[in-house]
């Protein structure tokens, strides 16, 4: 009858529209005061809990790192030096396109800053050199996803946090994937491209793209070399990543100016306002379902229901990918990632390479109708209608779900950095 109750209740706030905060807060409050034998008040000591954690600081100083370099210029430079080495290459500029959004994506963390970022410069360029609208759109707005399994990335450090594992491993995980992916998109780009999308190379065009743009092509260097390492941990690379990016900023590049900073850090605290409150409240409810065996009495229903690993996958996998239409990736593995990683390692699957199989799912989600929110970011950004940008990115998800199985049937893609 208890759980009735706060089924009901949960039902109830999805009905009347109210903000994920209060859903995960009401529902988190619902169960200790109705299941639970510890009292409600119990909840404000794991917000203090969940506060004192220190990867959480991780999130705002890489988002901050993310905005500084969307306001300067070394975006500009990085996508300089891609287009002038890929400039030979048949589909060049559109791999170009794909190198860019993965190098920005290892700095920012973040998919539709690494979107806008990079997809309102290379844009452009491409319709310019004879890349029609649909290949142009859909190259840009699915390499803009991958902001978010390029390492650094905010997912990994959020999946971390509530699966309980090493968000350093998580980070080297998520290398080969990586790899995998901006070398399928590449294929897909130099099928696609038109005959006459080859430029030449100017190894004097090269070289002063690469002289003006080597301080915004070590940023990546710097933190996920040191992180790899063992220099510094994931928190203290964020930190480095935001005075790295000042240092650049400000006195190398000289492109950004100190009274701009206020608007960084106001758009900065906007992004990051809800996701705390929510990230907070999730992990007290994480706690409620370890205490009150919840994962398990799971593990044991599916146990009965899937006998093989391999069932388990496509199961977890289409699931992930339906989660992914409706749901924002950050709200997802808030809510998953605590039940799931214990299926996961009933079946014998590791829970980073987990990890990054969910993150891949969700990551194909940020690009699929009905909510996916890398949609409405390029519909913005290319100010073209949401239908068109649909039918640009519905080719280039098939050659994402070719990543994604293998990538989930082929564990050492994952795993062969992590050790």
């Amino acid at each position: 009858m208890t759980w009735l109750i706060v089924i009901t209740l949960l039902i109830a706030l999805i009905l009347l529209g109210q903000p994920l905060f209060v859903i995960i807060g009401s529902l988190t409050a619902g169960c200790y005061y109705f299941i639970s034998e510890e009292p409600v008040s119990i909840v404000i000591g794991d917000i203090f809990y969940a506060a004192n954690k220190e990867i959480l600081l991780a999130i705002p100083l890489f988002v901050l790192a993310g905005q500084i370099m969307t306001k300067g210029s070394i975006s500009t430079r990085l996508i300089k030096i891609m287009t002038t080495a890929t400039a030979a290459i048949p589909a060049g500029l559109a791999m170009a396109s794909v190198l860019s959004c993965a190098i920005f994506a290892a700095i920012s963390g973040s998919s539709p800053v690494t979107l806008i970022a990079i997809g309102s410069i290379l844009y452009p360029a491409l319709r310019e050199a004879g890349y029609d609208k649909k290949l142009s759109i859909g190259m840009l707005s699915v390499g803009g996803t991958l902001g978010i399994i390029v390492p650094p990335s905010i997912p990994m450090i959020i999946f971390a946090i509530m699966a309980s594992v090493s968000v350093v491993d998580l980070f080297k995980a998520g290398i080969g994937p990586s790899i995998l992916l901006i070398g399928l998109l590449s294929i897909y780009a130099f099928i696609r491209a038109p005959k006459t999308a080859r430029g030449t190379f100017n190894l004097k065009e090269f070289l002063h793209a690469l002289k003006d743009g080597v301080f915004a092509l070590m940023m990546p260097v710097v933190i996920l070399g040191g992180i790899y390492t063992g220099f510094f941990t994931a928190t203290e690379s964020a930190a480095i990543a935001v005075l790295y990016a000042l240092l650049v900023e400000l006195f190398i590049h000289r492109e950004m100016k100190l009274k701009n900073f206020p608007v960084v850090f106001v758009e900065t605290a906007e992004l990051l306002g809800t996701l705390f409150l929510i990230l907070i409240l999730a992990v007290s409810l994480n706690k409620f379902m370890t205490f009150e065996d919840i994962p398990q009495t799971l593990v044991d229903s599916m146990s009965a229901m899937i006998s093989s690993k391999v069932t388990f996958l496509l199961v977890i996998n289409l699931l992930l990918l339906i989660v992914g239409c409706i749901m924002d990736i950050m709200s997802a593995i808030l809510v998953l990632a605590p039940i799931l990683t214990p299926m996961a390692i009933h079946y014998g699957i590791d829970p980073i390479h987990f990890g990054i199989i969910m993150i891949v799912n969700l990551e194909i989600g940020y690009i699929t109708p009905p909510i996916g929110i890398n949609l409405f970011v390029a519909s913005g950004i290319f100010k073209e209608n949401l239908s068109t940008v649909i039918k640009s990115i519905v080719p280039l998800i098939f050659v994402l779900l070719i990543g994604l199985l293998l990538i989930s049937f082929i564990p050492s893609i994952s795993l062969f950095t992590v050790g």
